[in-house]
């Protein structure tokens, strides 16, 4: 490797890390409650369910496909919990929400892997599906009953100042790290994110590994689950509508290539911080929320290109 080459890779690196700081500190100057502890708080409690949600999906790009029904997913588990929760208990009702999830993404897996659907298509479809299961099973209500124990306990406490939904985002970033990078099954992802028919003639079962893959995205749209309900202290069946587009952008933002093969969990961390930080800079700055659309598009736009021209070499 050349020194051209040593200063691009270094460049390419802290790229995502420095564009963070500045956006920090020119937020900062701008309007110095950025920087204040009820702001950093909310924040991280306000990121919390979008990482949550870019794990899984990063988990899905990197091995080529995606997984558009997380948001519908999520709701879904929220409403089904909840319901659960009010007649069986906490415990019990947090479980429905991870069952409900995984049981999603099984059913993705399986249609994927059995009848060779495109995952785009098979979870766009099934968007709609866990979509209307919510509206139907609350009759296109919010449900408002949620058990105080589970705000108190997943949403609104804190453990050593760290609000326990940023611990629950922090703990499902470090299992997606683990899992990826230490594992078979992450050498699995990879293989199979870089090409399907190589991994498969190389002996790996690419049906059990998607079907984990997708087993696993499903998994944390439960997780997330839980925590959106325990902080806004309800179960809407139109709850988190559009975050399955904003996790495919945070992860994408965050440098993991759409063509699969190629990326990591600190990726869709660089991604969703920068999504997060943005909105709240524009926010704090008085930037009206109709401007705040078009600017993130810009930015999404602008960071697949840099990142197709980066790869290219151009």
């Amino acid at each position: 490797m050349n020194l051209t080459q040593r200063f691009r890779f270094k460049l390419n690196e802290f790229a995502l890390p420095l564009f963070i700081l500045v956006l920090a500190i020119a937020t900062g100057l701008i309007e110095p409650r950025f920087w204040s502890s009820d702001n950093l708080v909310n924040l991280s409690r306000q990121l919390a369910t979008l990482m949550v949600i870019s794990v899984g999906q990063a988990l899905a790009v990197i091995s080529g496909g995606l997984d558009l029904s997380l948001a519908a997913v999520l709701a879904l588990s929220g409403v089904y919990g909840v319901i659960v929760m009010n007649k069986a208990g906490l415990a019990i009702g947090v479980l429905m929400m991870l069952l409900t999830g995984a049981g999603f993404g099984f059913i993705n897996g399986c249609i994927i892997t059995v009848f060779g659907v495109s995952p785009f298509i098979v979870t766009l479809g099934m968007l709609s599906v866990a979509r209307g299961l919510a509206l139907i099973a609350t009759g296109g209500l919010p449900l408002y009953d949620v058990p105080s124990a589970l705000s108190d306990i997943f949403g609104f406490s804190n453990v050593f100042g760290i609000p326990t939904p940023a611990l629950i985002a922090i703990a499902t970033l470090l299992l997606g790290h683990v899992l990826l990078r230490h594992t078979v099954f992450g050498r699995y992802v990879y293989a199979i994110g870089s090409n399907t028919r190589a991994a498969f003639n190389s002996g790996i079962n690419v049906r059990v590994q998607t079907l984990l893959i997708y087993t696993f995205t499903g998994t944390t749209a439960g997780v997330a689950a839980v925590v959106l309900t325990a902080w806004v202290s309800a179960a809407q069946p139109l709850a988190a509508t559009g975050l399955e587009l904003q996790s495919l952008a945070a992860v994408v933002v965050g440098g993991v290539a759409l063509t699969g093969g190629m990326g990591s969990m600190l990726n869709a961390f660089y991604g969703v911080l920068i999504l997060g930080m943005l909105s709240n800079s524009l926010n704090m700055v008085g930037v009206s929320s109709f401007m705040q659309t078009l600017v993130i598009g810009l930015v999404i736009v602008i960071a697949v290109v840099l990142d197709k021209v980066r790869r290219n070499g151009v």
